[in-house]
């Protein structure tokens, strides 16, 4: 997060000099600082969650696959003139524990053409479809056993 944290501070300065340099580590290393002490963060989680990072940019790369199948679906709905809307509202249960598994459960389904998580208390979600054909396999989907792997390894 140090190096990240020095290397925004380069790219917003725009130009190199050593005391921009100077200036940028020790504003970076007092933000790591306060970060590690105010926010629970450090170096042991840092590791944690970079050694997960493979996982997150496949899951990235799935979700962009299952927006563009879901845009194609509702596209393909939408022109066929013979359809008839029946949208529904779906619960389900989620076997994810964390608090920001759940929210990244429920923003994936949203970012999918022709859903929306309506609510998500504890366990249970409830999600408008445009369709009932939009509803196949929300309770055991593949987002959530992808992002189940991605909290295993995760505390909290």
């Amino acid at each position: 997060m140090f190096f990240i944290l020095f290397a925004f501070w380069v790219i917003l300065n725009g130009q190199w000099t050593a005391e921009i340099a100077v200036v940028g580590l020790v504003l970076s290393a007092l933000l790591y600082l306060l970060m590690w002490k105010f926010m629970d963060y450090s170096p042991r989680r840092e590791w944690e969650d970079f050694k997960r990072l493979p996982r997150i940019v496949a899951y990235c790369c799935y979700l962009v696959g299952e927006i563009f199948k879901a845009a194609w679906s509702t596209i393909r709905f939408i022109w066929s003139p013979g359809e008839m809307v029946e949208p529904e509202v779906v619960s389900f249960r989620t076997r994810l524990k964390s608090g920001w598994a759940k929210v990244v459960l429920a923003n994936s389904i949203t970012l999918t053409p022709g859903t929306i998580t309506v609510d998500v208390r504890d366990d249970l979600f409830l999600v408008h479809c445009v369709d009932k054909s939009f509803d196949v396999d929300l309770a055991d989907s593949g987002m959530e056993r992808r992002i189940a792997r991605i909290e295993r390894g995760r505390k909290a």
